[in-house]
């Protein structure tokens, strides 16, 4: 854990990424992605975190799976989910032109529900699909609508036919993860599910 010396720094440069400025400011950037100082304010108590803000939280715990002793991981904007449910698989084909998703250990794809925050996490490894939900809500059509993207990706990139009944597909319940007390807090927790996940942590997190 940081020193108090260290702490006092975080939250001061916390304080400043807050304050007055100009919301066009970019605070900080990484991949290609980058956040304004209007971004962070989402960060504040109260606030619904936007596309920004996960899309970048996301990408660095991405780069982190670099590392040895993690594992590898993809994460998908939040931006994939709803160009591939109103255009399907041909819609975002060229997303992954350049990679082969099936070598990813994990894939995080955040699932926004219009005033709510989801994240899916697809398994390579355990050919699974988990759906998480800080209301508790279920999520198993998205979990479909995900196994048959892999179908098609599997059977466009690969030439191969996915066994799909090898795959599970689960909706986490509101007992199996920590949920949000409030209506706001569902893009932290979203970002925390893929944090300790992406760890491979307990979700033991308040």
């Amino acid at each position: 854990s940081p020193s108090p010396c260290a702490f006092q720094a975080l939250e001061a440069e916390a304080r400043a990424a807050l304050g007055r400025g100009d919301p066009q400011e970019v605070l900080s950037s990484a991949s290609k992605l980058r956040v304004t100082r209007e971004a962070m304010g989402t960060l504040r108590e109260g606030q619904w975190l936007n596309d920004e803000v996960i899309n970048f939280y996301l990408q660095l715990v991405a780069e982190r799976s670099r590392k040895a002793g993690y594992p590898s991981v993809h994460a998908f904007s939040t931006f994939f989910y709803p160009k591939l449910v109103s255009g399907g698989h041909a819609a975002v084909r060229r997303w992954t032109k350049d990679m082969d998703i099936f070598q990813k250990d994990i894939i995080l794809v955040p699932i926004h529900l219009g005033v709510h925050w989801a994240l899916v996490v697809i398994d390579v490894r355990k050919k699974a699909i988990r759906y998480y939900d800080s209301l508790g809500q279920r999520g198993m059509k998205i979990c479909q609508a995900l196994l048959q993207y892999l179908q098609e990706e599997s059977r466009s990139r690969r030439g191969l036919e996915l066994a799909s009944a090898q795959w599970s597909l689960h909706s986490m319940g509101a007992q199996e993860i920590p949920q949000q007390r409030n209506q706001s807090d569902c893009g932290v927790f979203l970002c925390q599910y893929a944090e300790s996940i992406c760890r491979e942590r307990a979700i033991t997190f308040s």
